[in-house]
């Protein structure tokens, strides 16, 4: 499974927020640090992603909606 940035971004501008509105709502003085993380270039912490779900309006136990599962395609076979 990996975190699917694509449907953060997605249910963040649903919501109606900025990339600045979350960047502050986490505490975060600059866009940037927001940014950085939604497009990849930082990781985001376990307790960051529970915050961002969060503000997005979902619950712990509602995080599976961020991931995608990656399922490996089956390796052809040679006759």
């Amino acid at each position: 499974m990996s975190l699917n940035l694509k449907r953060l971004r997605a249910e963040r501008i649903a919501k109606g927020l900025s990339q600045d509105d979350m960047a502050h709502a986490m505490g975060w003085s600059a866009r940037g640090s927001y940014a950085k993380r939604e497009n990849g270039i930082v990781s985001i912490g376990a307790n960051e992603l529970v915050k961002m779900a969060g503000i997005l309006g979902y619950g712990p136990n509602e995080l599976d909606l961020f991931f995608s599962q990656n399922v490996p395609e089956k390796e052809r076979q040679h006759s």
